[in-house]
């Protein structure tokens, strides 16, 4: 019998669907039509998906004129077991707090403020030896399309690592505000590091070296770590800064919930085209998931759980069947 061609339906509802196992031998196994985990690994490999498919998933969804933060951070997709795939490389992860072979993916989440979603607008994978462009390039690329879609955010939200001049001034030539953290060594006002000015609980207004005036807040951390943390905006207060700071979280939360849920870091294929291609489906498979949570009010872990549960219902009555 001849196998199907697998399909990006099938391939997102596998997806979904497992909590455990995935590769293209586990979903021919699955398959309620009958394909070959070859069949599987050539379609994986030769489809050519790409971030446009997200945001042709979510453009329906987002509100353009609503207020809205967009929060940018990259994550690093563990690949420590797999040594021959391509596209991975030794970058530091702060899940692992090392630096761990993996690929890394830069994020844009759309944040509306006047409510606790969030939703992914856009995405790069960070391979340098293919595309020539590192991380900021990247982020200044998501940030161009996102003034060409409408996006009016109120912020721009990143961390440290993003708050280059070059990122900054290309926010600024938006016409966006920014907030993010700094570095306690930056160079503020003549000379100085930002670890050595005082900065009033008030916030203080300081000549950014390359840059321009901004406000800087200090903040304290429950893990005796002092952050500083920068905007463009005018006149912020500190409980402001303080809300959009806690919004920044959210796109952690997203990350947890696409390697927890949606198996972005669990693909086989050593092809760097299949790696692509895996983790723009797992990304889709995370907005079926956000819009079952909106119309079902079940979480992305409640929609694991109930899958597992049918499953194991299932089996009980077959072996009380059996044992009766």
């Amino acid at each position: 019998m001849r196998s199907h061609i697998c399909s990006k339906e099938l391939y997102r509802a596998y997806l979904l669907a497992s909590c455990l196992r995935y590769s293209g031998l586990a979903l021919s196994e699955v398959s309620p039509i009958s394909i070959s985990h070859d069949a599987v690994s050539r379609w994986l490999k030769n489809k050519r998906f790409s971030p446009k498919d997200v945001w042709s998933a979510t453009r329906d969804i987002v509100d353009l004129d609503a207020p809205c933060l967009l929060l940018c951070d990259d994550s690093v997709l563990d690949k420590r077991h797999s040594r021959k795939i391509e596209t991975v490389g030794y970058q530091y992860s702060g899940n692992a707090h090392d630096v761990i072979a993996g690929i890394g993916m830069v994020n844009m989440v759309w944040h509306p403020t006047q409510e606790g979603e969030y939703l992914p607008v856009d995405f790069r994978i960070y391979d340098k030896d293919s595309d020539g462009k590192t991380k900021n390039s990247h982020f200044r690329d998501m940030l161009k399309i996102a003034k060409a879609r409408g996006f009016k955010p109120d912020a721009v939200v990143m961390d440290a690592w993003y708050s280059s001049l070059d990122n900054l001034k290309c926010i600024r030539s938006l016409g966006w505000d920014w907030v993010c953290g700094l570095r306690k060594n930056r160079i503020v006002n003549r000379n100085q590091s930002l670890q050595n000015i005082e900065i009033p609980d008030e916030g203080a207004k300081v000549h950014l070296r390359g840059y321009g005036w901004v406000h800087v807040f200090r903040f304290e951390t429950n893990e005796r770590r002092t952050d500083y943390i920068a905007t463009s905006i005018t006149n912020p207060t500190r409980d402001g800064i303080k809300t959009i700071i806690k919004a920044r979280w959210k796109i952690e939360v997203y990350h947890r919930e696409l390697k927890q849920t949606c198996a972005i870091e669990r693909c086989q294929s050593r092809s760097g085209r299949a790696q692509r291609n895996h983790i723009c489906l797992a990304v889709l498979a995370w907005v079926e998931r956000f819009k079952r949570r909106l119309q079902d009010k079940i979480t992305f872990y409640g929609q694991q759980w109930q899958n597992v549960k049918e499953a194991i219902t299932q089996n009980i009555r077959k072996n009380l069947m059996l044992y009766s």
